[in-house]
């Protein structure tokens, strides 16, 4: 149950935040893309912000002598370092959605809740397009997809 109310109160932090930032607004996210328009630079500062946060709190959490996660019993961090085709074409797929939509997951999801028909169309088009991506991956790679996921460690 704590496991359960943890996740649940951190959902409701981040979605607050993208909320009260103005990502889940498209109009302010495409604003923020526009260089030679209407150009609104205040997301930088969410992103900053961002950004200073994940430094702190990674030297935080790996700092300690204690190297476990409060609810769970490890870390799930990434063991991938190549660029691959895979990596950068799936970041540039990413950004050309965004910048074309204004929406990105994390500023969607909290947004489901307006009912917004974009919103939900985001949505439908995010989730149609990881169900692609899957069967994509095990037309191409069988082995891969069927492959158990790599157990990861803490790093410090």
């Amino acid at each position: 149950m704590t496991r359960l109310l943890t996740t649940y109160f951190i959902g409701l932090l981040f979605g607050l935040g993208i909320a009260i930032s103005g990502m889940a607004n498209p109009a302010k996210v495409l604003n923020f893309f526009d260089f030679a328009g209407n150009w609104d630079p205040s997301l930088i500062f969410v992103m900053g912000g961002a950004l200073v946060v994940t430094f702190f709190g990674y030297r935080l959490v790996f700092g300690r002598a204690v190297r476990a996660p409060v609810i769970g019993e490890q870390y799930h961090l990434p063991t991938g370092t190549r660029l691959d085709i895979r990596l950068i074409g799936g970041s540039a797929l990413f950004g050309v959605g965004w910048g074309i939509a204004g929406f990105c997951p994390g500023g969607a999801l909290p947004a489901i809740g307006t009912l917004n028909p974009a919103v939900l169309t985001f949505v439908a088009a995010l989730v149609a397009g990881i169900l692609c991506a899957k069967a994509l991956r095990n037309l191409t790679n069988p082995a891969a997809a069927k492959a158990p996921r790599p157990q990861t460690s803490p790093k410090g």
